[in-house]
């Protein structure tokens, strides 16, 4: 995708875990708030008690933020978006590319367990727990359902196509939609 941007010195930039840190920068908020902030949230009774404590904003007023600063992020351009529902969130911007990776739970499992380092058994609890979230998250943030292929403008499956492959189709497409 740089080899392509538009003008020199407009490289992309990707927000995964960082999203969290520039929706509290975007709204001017303490770094602390973002253990509040976890797309795996259980507990909507906990949730409410650390805010009438005074803990941390409301989740919806969380959400709200985040939303505002995917959606700048994603008018400003040249950004790849991951979590806290930014596919639905930006799913009406004519600019956008929605893509999504699916792969088997074995094959996930152990690609987590290099990366991270971890044993089969807590590999495989890593990914349960983090899907579990995120699907609670944009559903209960966004009323939408993660698996709806019609979210996304591609779904790869990376059982069947390797890493790079994969990078490569999406880059690919994401800049044959933008000439169009």
């Amino acid at each position: 995708l740089d080899q392509h941007a538009p003008a020199e010195g407009c490289r992309w930039t990707v927000f995964d875990k960082d999203l969290v840190e520039k929706v509290l920068e975007d709204h001017n908020l303490p770094t602390k708030l973002a253990q509040f902030m976890p797309e795996d949230r259980v507990s909507q009774i906990q949730d409410m008690m650390q805010e009438v404590l005074g803990l941390h904003p409301s989740s919806w007023t969380l959400a709200h933020q985040a939303t505002e600063t995917i959606l700048k992020l994603a008018e400003l351009g040249n950004v790849i978006l991951i979590g806290r529902g930014a596919n639905v969130i930006t799913a009406r911007l004519p600019h956008v590319f929605h893509a999504r990776l699916i792969g088997s739970l074995e094959k996930r499992t152990e690609r987590i367990r290099e990366l991270l380092q971890l044993d089969q058994k807590a590999a495989a609890e890593f990914i349960e727990k983090t899907d579990r979230g995120r699907d609670r998250y944009v559903r209960q943030q966004y009323r939408a359902d993660l698996n709806d292929p019609m979210l996304y403008d591609l779904i790869i499956n990376t059982d069947r196509i390797d890493c790079e492959a994969a990078a490569a189709l999406i880059g690919e497409a994401a800049l044959r939609r933008r000439d169009v």
